[in-house]
């Protein structure tokens, strides 16, 4: 059902940055290497030998800069040797100076990938970081060697890693092209092109996938609807925004505050839209399996659990026996934000959360281990961690087991 990197990209290769690659000083802002990876193959060569220009969506993840750095632009695959007929092609990837490129450097992680529409990914981050485990593990080469020589080619066809890759990539703000299923002329038809309120879009993604059972297949609906949402938003987005750039901004079409304002608009629309959304579908999967709960309902102070189970109201009475209580924290991303949910309702020592975050290190598992935080992953993102971290991972399917035991 879910994707194989075959699916979405054509190759990809890897490696840590040299000076060369990365340093200010040389100034070259080049890449080699790519032809030996395999990945130069699926770049192409140009008609007259020497140029051709890629599209191309650049990321540098950090735990520093918080959010991802994303960057749209062109990059370009060229042979040095293009004058010199008598000596063979070498060919080299040209970047140009912009948010990511002047962030990374030598000793950085590097990933490069090719799509089926002809676009390149390049994500980079700091060596040795979670970010770096993340993104091998998506690639399957969590354990793979770097090649000292230059970078290390992917087999991006291997069978037997199946995810939902789109969407995980979306996790970090990374949209990689589409499944090709267009639902905007549907999206218009419903909305117009305005963006709804996000209860109504998220109705709308889970009534374009019927066929699936929140009660038989609650894991696979959380990250279908998941998907559906995220590619059907895109598109009106990408429609919505587009209008907005051909009208212009200010009465001469050129206020950059207006602009800067409009841009602003757009990340904070994607970051909250996708929070509610996760909880929208959450819900609707415990509605249909019969819970009982209180989404958003306070405890002590001003906290407010994502999920209270069965209710508020048996959570006050302090004769409702504890061992019945539960809480469900909801986060796409953990991060270091998994610890606000140990401050959600004293009453329940031991917490769920439940995220679609992949491959989380061992380290920050282990933590949540002994913080008696239990973590919930959906079934087919739990193959993005380490076997011995699947055994204590829970799915959708068990925790909503649990709460249907204790609620009966």
């Amino acid at each position: 059902m879910f994707e194989q990197l075959a699916d979405v990209f054509t190759s990809a290769a890897f490696k840590y940055l040299t000076a060369v690659d990365a340093s200010p000083v040389s100034n070259q802002h080049e890449i080699g290497g790519l032809v030996n990876a395999g990945i130069g193959e699926d770049l192409g060569t140009p008609d007259d030998g020497s140029q051709i220009k890629i599209a191309a969506t650049l990321v540098y993840l950090s735990e520093e800069e918080g959010e991802p750095v994303i960057v749209e632009d062109t990059v370009t695959w060229y042979d040095t040797r293009y004058q010199d007929p008598t000596r063979s092609p070498e060919w080299r990837l040209y970047y140009k100076s912009n948010d990511v490129s002047n962030r990374f450097e030598p000793g950085d992680f590097f990933m490069i990938a090719a799509t089926h529409e002809g676009t390149l990914l390049m994500i980079f981050c700091p060596p040795g970081s979670e970010y770096e485990e993340q993104i091998r593990t998506l690639f399957g080469v969590r354990d793979t060697e770097t090649n000292k020589r230059g970078l290390t080619g992917v087999q991006v066809g291997r069978p037997g890693f199946a995810l939902p890759v789109r969407l995980m990539f979306a996790r970090y703000g990374i949209e990689i092209g589409s499944d090709g299923t267009d639902y905007l002329e549907l999206i218009l038809d419903r909305f117009g092109a305005t963006f709804p309120k996000t209860k109504d879009f998220s109705k709308f993604a889970r009534d374009l996938t019927r066929e699936i059972s929140p009660v038989d297949t609650p894991d696979t609906a959380l990250i279908e609807w998941m998907e559906t949402e995220e590619s059907a938003f895109r598109q009106l987005e990408k429609h919505i925004v587009q209008q907005r750039l051909r009208e212009g901004f200010g009465e001469n079409g050129d206020d950059v505050d207006e602009f800067v304002r409009f841009s602003l608009s757009v990340q904070n629309r994607r970051k909250s839209r996708s929070g509610h959304a996760f909880e929208n579908h959450i819900e609707t999967i415990l509605l249909a399996n019969g819970i009982q709960f209180d989404r958003g309902a306070k405890t002590e102070g001003r906290q407010k659990p994502d999920f209270l189970f069965p209710d508020s109201k048996s959570y006050s009475d302090t004769s409702f026996p504890g061992d019945k209580l539960r809480i469900l924290g909801a986060k796409t991303t953990c991060k270091d934000r998994w610890r606000q949910v140990l401050a959600e309702a004293k009453r329940i020592p031991r917490k769920h959360l439940i995220t679609m975050e992949p491959a989380i290190s061992e380290a920050q598992t282990q933590q949540m281990e002994e913080l008696q935080l239990q973590l919930v992953v959906p079934e087919a993102i739990q193959a993005s961690y380490q076997p011995a971290q699947a055994e204590w991972l829970m799915s959708f399917r068990d925790f909503i087991d649990e709460i249907q035991s204790i609620q009966r």
